[in-house]
């Protein structure tokens, strides 16, 4: 798992004092809102580096066309207790097949991060109260599980069998 800490991320958002820019200009390592690669995509260079943030709101497989070209999915979490990033994340790796970046921003706590892995995520940004040195811990708890993921597709019962 990938800690991002915003200081030395090399991902930046394209706004200004309005908010989103709505046609931002190309330029390597942009992250942009749904609505600006919406604006963009039919005249972003092949070339540049580009991802998406996406809120967990939003139908991942409207994506689904647009995956090869983005190195990056970054999906939000408004409150910890909101799920539904988990299902995303799940559909981008596994329905759809994408193997570029998938973040997990807003809400992210350490209790989240194996269920986060699970699901397909590769990359976080802690909620700023939180720890990276508890979360590594927290990965290192449970090694093994009986339902599938995203990893190891197979239940435990089927592993064994085989």
């Amino acid at each position: 798992m990938l800690f991002i800490h915003t200081h030395d991320d090399p991902w930046h958002r394209v706004g200004g004092e309005d908010g989103p820019v709505p046609h931002p200009q190309a330029a390597a390592h942009r992250l942009l809102t749904l609505e600006q690669w919406h604006a963009v995509r039919d005249t972003w260079p092949a070339n540049l580096p580009v991802g998406v943030q996406l809120p967990n709101t939003a139908d991942v497989e409207d994506l689904a066309a647009d995956l090869p070209r983005l190195a990056l999915v970054a999906l939000h979490f408004p409150k910890w207790v909101d799920g539904r990033a988990y299902s995303q994340a799940h559909l981008l790796r596994v329905r759809l097949g994408y193997r570029g970046q998938v973040r997990a921003t807003g809400e992210v706590l350490v209790d989240m991060l194996p269920l986060l892995q699970r699901t397909g995520f590769d990359a976080v940004q802690l909620r700023a109260d939180q720890k990276e040195s508890h979360a590594l811990r927290a990965l290192g708890l449970v090694t093994d599980h009986y339902q599938g993921d995203v990893h190891q597709p197979r239940p435990l019962f089927a592993r064994v069998a085989a």
